[in-house]
């Protein structure tokens, strides 16, 4: 089956279609890219040189007496040399490549994630064993808690009531803070006048 070009639909050459990048259609000069199933350059006269497949070894998912030489990038799936699909440096099965599965962001599994509620609450916590720190340590724990309010907890299930009791402690702390400085200086500006 030739592979047209996307503006004349003239077919294109074969020596244009194996280099799996840009064709140049030699009628109007237009650039197509093209990917095209390895098994169109194999010639039609007769089968393609794959091996049979011995006792006990894998076999090609759609040829099930060939040898399988890869299995598929995407869902695994054993294929032999005429159905592998080589590309972006993986490989392929027909079905995939043809559902254009490579387009799709390969999907990376989460191990572990940063626990911002727990953190919010160690922050704002953790330094009133010594209240000076607590100056600096409030405000960031009721940022931590307020700005990765919305980020999710956990893998497992859980509840936003660390984070919401580290604001109302840093907001505690906070207020402490200002109320002590605002007496020092109420009581400074009294014992002068």
């Amino acid at each position: 089956m030739p592979v047209p070009c996307n503006r004349c639909n003239r077919p294109l050459p074969k020596w244009e279609l194996a280099g799996q990048h840009a064709a140049l259609c030699p009628e109007c000069g237009a650039r197509s890219t093209v990917r095209v199933f390895p098994a169109l350059f194999y010639a039609p006269s007769g089968p393609v040189a794959t091996e049979a497949a011995a006792e006990g070894e894998a076999t090609c998912f759609d040829h099930p007496g060939k040898r399988a030489v890869a299995s598929c990038s995407r869902c695994g799936r054993f294929v032999c040399q005429l159905c592998s699909v080589e590309f972006k440096g993986a490989v392929w099965c027909a079905s995939c490549f043809t559902a254009g599965e490579y387009q799709a962001k390969t999907m990376e599994f989460e191990n572990s994630r940063t626990l911002f509620d727990s953190t919010a609450l160690i922050v704002a916590v953790a330094p009133l064993l010594a209240w000076p720190f607590t100056f600096i340590s409030a405000p960031i724990a009721l940022f931590i808690a307020l700005r990765y309010w919305n980020r999710p907890l956990s893998l497992v299930r859980r509840w936003r009531w660390r984070s919401a009791l580290a604001a109302a402690i840093a907001l505690c702390e906070i207020g402490g803070w200002a109320w002590g400085i605002a007496y020092v200086v109420l009581k400074a500006g009294a014992g002068r006048g």
